[in-house]
């Protein structure tokens, strides 16, 4: 089957509202995880954010005092897999041996609709 008619608008992205929104809204939020957690930005082993570009990825460490040598890319692998971008990231992570049993990750994930989500997971 096809779809041959329908009143579905272009897909667009405004990327400095992404930026702004990403950078003020995901520190804020991984913040909140943490905290509900009862974890300290000084005890995460890891940060794994949505794959969407390195500017917004540091920014958002700075903020959290996370140095990037703690934060999980794979953008020059595979750039903006968008949903699968967290997931295929931490598999990568794992299989290379860099997120071992016990480590502390603090995760979060922005996207269309410019929603958000957080988790902070003890691996193993």
């Amino acid at each position: 089957a096809s779809v041959t008619t329908g009143t579905y608008a272009p897909i667009s992205m405004v990327g400095k509202e992404v930026y702004k929104f990403a950078t003020s809204r995901v520190p804020e939020v991984v913040g909140e995880a943490l905290e509900n957690a009862g974890v300290t930005a000084d005890e995460v082993d890891w940060l794994l954010l949505h794959q969407a570009n390195i500017r917004i990825m540091e920014t958002v460490a700075k903020k959290l005092k996370i140095p990037m040598s703690k934060v999980i890319n794979n953008l020059d692998e595979y750039g903006n897999t968008s949903a699968g971008s967290i997931p295929l990231a931490l598999d990568a992570a794992v299989r290379a041996g860099k997120v071992k049993k016990g480590d502390v990750i603090a995760m979060a994930g922005f996207g269309a609709g410019l929603s958000w989500g957080s988790a902070v997971v003890r691996w193993g």
